[in-house]
C-alpha cells in the first residue's frame, strides 16, 4: 500500500511499491497531465512537486514518497493559493501567474513537455523569486523539441522583475 497526499487529497493505492510515481498519478489516478517523455528523468516532462520541490516522476518510485505531499499540473493553482511567493500565487482560480505568463509570452509550441517546464519553473520562482540566467540554466533542464527556451526565459523574466 502507498500512502501519499496529491493535490490536497489523502491517497491510498495498492500498488507495488517500485512503481514510479508517474504511473501511480496517470494510470491510477488518472491525473494525465504529467507526460511521460524519456523514461530516464532526461527530458522533464513528467516533472511534479513533491513537498513544493521539482522532481522527475518517471524515476521515483512510489515508495520513496509515502506520506509526502505531490502537487501535480492539475492541482498547481490550488497548492499555490497557500503561498506567499508572489510569482506563485494562483491569478484565477485555474491559472497561477507562472501558467499566465506561459499564456502572455506564447510559450508552448506542441505544448507535450509544457506542464513539466510549468512545474519545474514554479518550483524555482518559489525557492527564488528574481533567479539569474545561470540559476534559470541549472534548474530548469527540461528538454522541448520545439525549442520554445527563448520565450521561457522572457516568461521567468517577466515574473523576475514583475
Amino acid at each position: 500500500m502507498a500512502n501519499f497526499k496529491v493535490n490536497g487529497q489523502d491517497k491510498t493505492l495498492d500498488i507495488e511499491p517500485d512503481m514510479p510515481l508517474l504511473w501511480a498519478l496517470r494510470d491510477e489516478l488518472g491525473l494525465t497531465g504529467t507526460k511521460f517523455g524519456c523514461g530516464i528523468a532526461a527530458c522533464g516532462a513528467c516533472t511534479v512537486h513533491i513537498n513544493g520541490i521539482a522532481v522527475r516522476s518517471c524515476i521515483t518510485p512510489v515508495s520513496a514518497i509515502e506520506g509526502q505531499e505531490i502537487t501535480t499540473i492539475e492541482g498547481l493553482a490550488s497548492a499555490a493559493a497557500g503561498s506567499k511567493t508572489s510569482s506563485y500565487e494562483p491569478i484565477n482560480p485555474t491559472l497561477t501567474a507562472v501558467q499566465q505568463a506561459w499564456i502572455d509570452h506564447q510559450v508552448p509550441q506542441c505544448g507535450y513537455c509544457q506542464s513539466g517546464m510549468i512545474m519545474a519553473v514554479s518550483s524555482l520562482l518559489a525557492q527564488n523569486p528574481n533567479p539569474s540566467d545561470e540559476d534559470i540554466d541549472s534548474s530548469i533542464t527540461n528538454v522541448c523539441r520545439c525549442g520554445s527556451y527563448p520565450r521561457v526565459r522572457r516568461a521567468i523574466r517577466s515574473l523576475a522583475t514583475a
